[in-house]
């Protein structure tokens, strides 16, 4: 038994009822995509920009399609166009570029006319990104990345070692890189942290230990707190 997805845009020639029709429907199925995101990550919260972002791109991605067609001239242009523009998204989750790529998608499904397909894929996409999200989030151990300097005459396995014992659940240095021509060690350690602990403790004894220098704490993927001088 097989199901035929029906209704389907005659897009040549392009109307202005149905030019209409694909804009109103890009936008609603972005609409639909970033309400799905922001149901995922409204705990944490998030960059309201990144949502207006997966809001306006099947909009965007729609019109350049449509734009394009099928005229090779054209999309050669279009090319040439965007390399004089130089995009770059800053993501601190690389599980949000599951979401920009499901916006693409969105958007050239229906700027090639299939509506029907545009929203079960909107449907569908938006459920499984959000259930990942949601089992991503939830995990029953936090696992963190700690970067910080220490002087160069401090041993690493004495003060760094009794502090990370106390305030972490285990850890494990992942890297040492020497810098200020050898003056200092920047420290990378991979950790487990303690359950409702405030971050700040962690720093805060990292701080003093190391002389206020800087000290960065990057939780679940995430830049959950940053000191600095």
């Amino acid at each position: 038994m097989s199901l035929t997805i029906y209704w389907v845009l005659t897009l040549e020639p392009l109307t202005i009822s149905t030019l209409l029709i694909v804009l109103f429907m890009a936008t609603l199925l972005g609409s639909m995509l970033a309400f799905s995101y922001h149901m995922s990550h409204r705990k944490d919260g998030y960059d309201k920009s990144f949502l207006f972002t997966l809001l306006i791109m099947p909009l965007v991605v729609s019109i350049i399609v449509l734009l394009v067609s099928n005229n090779l001239a054209r999309a050669f242009s279009l090319a040439g166009v965007f390399t004089l523009v130089r995009f770059r998204l800053a993501m601190n989750d690389s599980s949000d570029l599951g979401f920009i790529l499901a916006s693409v998608g969105i958007g050239l499904s229906v700027a090639l006319g299939y509506i029907l397909m545009g929203i079960i894929i909107t449907t569908f996409l938006s459920v499984v990104l959000a259930l990942l999200s949601q089992f991503l989030l939830q995990q029953t151990r936090s696992f963190a990345k700690l970067v910080f300097y220490i002087p160069e005459q401090m041993n690493l396995k004495g003060v760094v070692d009794e502090v990370l014992k106390k305030h972490t659940k285990s850890f494990k240095l992942d890297k040492v890189k020497s810098t200020e021509f050898g003056t200092l060690f920047k420290l990378t350690y991979k950790i487990i942290v303690k359950k409702d602990d405030d971050p700040k403790i962690l720093i805060d004894a990292i701080r003093d230990m190391n002389g206020n220098l800087d000290v960065t704490l990057y939780e679940d993927y995430h830049l959950s707190f940053e000191e600095k001088l």
